[in-house]
């Protein structure tokens, strides 16, 4: 059996949990940085990834019953106990800021991998606030976007700048995946191989 690398850090199956914020289909449809179609997809890739590997995965709404709407189906479809369990906020902005989503988070004790619907307000604030609190975070930037590219611009600087990694889906399923061979490896390579990474004006 060959010997496991692992990276410094790394994200693991072991150690890692997958939060989700507010891919609703409502709000879906703020994102102009780039398709909602590829964000939501990819926002489902990371949740069959959380999946394969038994991660625990957090996932929360802000107002269900406001022009936000529901969860998007697919995504319902495939983490049906996520989103029975969802934390449904009814209008705090910062998830973070919801005692409720902030203990599921911490009640996880991992590293968080964080995609949520936009990244100039339902992810940067979250996850600003997780890494104050100490995690470990990556946050996804294909599963994400914005109505425009200087906010999303904007928002990934701040992000970098508080400490925050930024990935996309692919990396952020092969980190935890480590070997290819393994039966979570096979079943994930066709996930990644369809997965359409789209950020347009990407700035390190």
């Amino acid at each position: 059996m060959s010997k496991k690398y692992i990276m410094s850090g790394q994200f693991t199956p072991e150690n890692c949990a997958l939060i989700l914020i507010d891919h609703q289909v409502g709000t879906l449809q703020f994102v102009h940085t780039m398709s909602p179609e590829t964000s939501l997809k990819n926002a489902i890739t990371l949740a069959k990834a959380a999946m394969a590997y038994g991660m625990p995965v957090v996932m929360t709404t802000n107002q269900e019953d406001h022009a936000q709407g529901p969860t998007a189906p697919a995504l319902q479809a495939a983490l049906p106990d996520a989103y029975r369990n969802r934390v449904k906020r009814t209008g705090i902005v910062n998830a973070w800021a919801d005692p409720n989503f902030s203990a599921a988070v911490l009640a996880t004790g991992r590293k968080l991998i964080m995609a949520a619907v936009t990244t100039d307000i339902c992810l940067v604030f979250p996850a600003i606030s997780a890494v104050q609190e100490g995690f470990d975070v990556l946050a996804v930037l294909d599963a994400s976007g914005s109505g425009f590219d200087v906010q999303e611009h904007l928002a990934r600087r701040r992000m970098a700048t508080a400490g925050v990694v930024l990935t996309t889906t692919n990396t952020a399923v092969a980190e935890p995946v480590q070997d290819w061979s393994t039966p979570q490896g096979t079943e994930l390579v066709p996930l990644i191989m369809v997965s359409e990474p789209n950020i347009p004006g990407y700035v390190g």
